[in-house]
């Protein structure tokens, strides 16, 4: 449980609902900084960046029973061992329980939001994680990726977050993961803009993998990972 002090800022979540019974959640987790204990607000860029992901993950997913959550966190920074979004995520996952019972989430984070998605990964409720530009220092441990469907996504001209990373994560992963798929982006930054709706369609298309929703995918969704291969490189 997240402790928040009197006058302390507390994490919160934007809600997409699904239509009729929840009978599952995709919690979008945004990006951040190494270290700022700003309050986190909904007009950063790094929440704005992850807005149209909430959007066509719900247009795709919200018909079919899933929910889409997106994450506020307390403060901007992860904050060295503190981990404090790790803390805002778990949160998130109980207000899940709390809320709908026992349904399956899948993560979505970008950036820190990566990284804190393969953190909190070993709750039990989490069926699959996409990572979208993690970052993920050496020392990141992969067990809690165990038994879980994993795509990390990753362009190979970002300046922020270190594609080697998530690629060193991902091959020490492999062994433990249920399915764990990481691929490069061809000449794209840390911001994703540019081929967006590939970002967009590939995280989709694998959450509706993951949770079984037999639907017709959102516009521009419908990318399977075979279908992307003048854009993308499947390396582990």
């Amino acid at each position: 449980m997240v402790a928040t002090p009197a006058g302390a800022p507390a994490p919160d979540v934007t809600v997409r609902p699904a239509e009729g019974k929840t009978t599952g959640v995709v919690l979008v987790l945004p990006g951040g900084k190494a270290a700022s204990r700003s309050p986190a607000r909904r007009h950063h860029l790094s929440a704005l960046r992850m807005v149209p992901f909430a959007r066509e993950l719900h247009r795709a997913v919200g018909r079919q029973g899933m929910a889409v959550w997106t994450l506020r966190y307390r403060y901007r920074g992860w904050n060295g061992t503190e981990a404090s979004p790790v803390l805002d995520a778990r949160w998130a996952l109980e207000e899940i329980r709390r809320r709908h019972g026992e349904v399956p989430v899948v993560l979505v984070g970008h950036s820190m939001g990566g990284r804190t998605a393969l953190r909190v990964a070993d709750d039990p409720a989490v069926h699959a994680v996409v990572a979208l530009a993690p970052w993920l220092p050496p020392d990141e441990p992969v067990a809690p990726v165990g038994d879980r469907r994993v795509l990390i996504m990753h362009g190979t001209a970002d300046r922020w977050t270190d594609p080697h990373g998530s690629l060193t994560f991902a091959r020490r992963a492999r062994a433990i993961s249920a399915d764990l798929r990481r691929i490069e982006v061809h000449g794209v930054g840390h911001t994703m803009l540019r081929r967006a709706a590939l970002w967009h369609g590939l995280t989709t298309y694998f959450v509706q993998e993951s949770v079984a929703v037999k639907s017709t995918l959102a516009s521009g969704a419908n990318v399977p990972l075979h279908a992307a291969r003048a854009e993308v490189r499947l390396l582990v």
